[in-house]
């Protein structure tokens, strides 16, 4: 990434740029940007991994991924929350809107049902009558 230089606080020669190590302004201004950034890549991550248990999970039947379903679901529709890695302040931290994303994934996780309602139906009911035609051998006689 390239950073705006000032030239009283950096030194050019040869076409490269040091900066004064002794400004600890310039410094903490780069730690924080990194520190930042990590900490993006660390929520972006958090909000990665709570989609990816609301979509695997959604349709779980073992206690496990219920359990991380519903997680994740509550995670995502809780508002109003003081802590760093809820799931509003990440959005705001990313730059995100919360609504926005709440509303896709509970109209995806309806679809996914709806889906499996269907499913269910068909397969529950009483089985559709074949269509398959049987044939029964013919044995032909030689006639001499």
């Amino acid at each position: 990434m390239l950073r705006k230089a000032y030239p009283e606080r950096s030194m050019v020669s040869d076409g490269w740029i040091s900066l004064d190590p002794a400004d600890i302004g310039l410094i903490e201004s780069v730690y924080k940007k990194n520190l930042r950034e990590g900490e993006e890549r660390l929520m972006l991550a958090v909000l990665e991994s709570a989609v990816e248990d609301f979509q695997n999970y959604v349709l779980a039947r073992k206690p496990r991924g219920k359990k991380l379903f519903q997680e994740a679901e509550e995670w995502f529709l809780e508002k109003d929350s003081e802590e760093i890695f809820s799931f509003e302040n990440i959005c705001e931290t990313l730059q995100l809107h919360p609504d926005y994303i709440r509303q896709g994934l509970m109209g995806w996780k309806e679809a996914k049902l709806k889906t499996l309602t269907v499913e269910d139906h068909h397969q529950g009911g009483r089985p559709l009558a074949s269509t398959r035609i049987r044939h029964h051998p013919v044995r032909l006689a030689k006639t001499a």
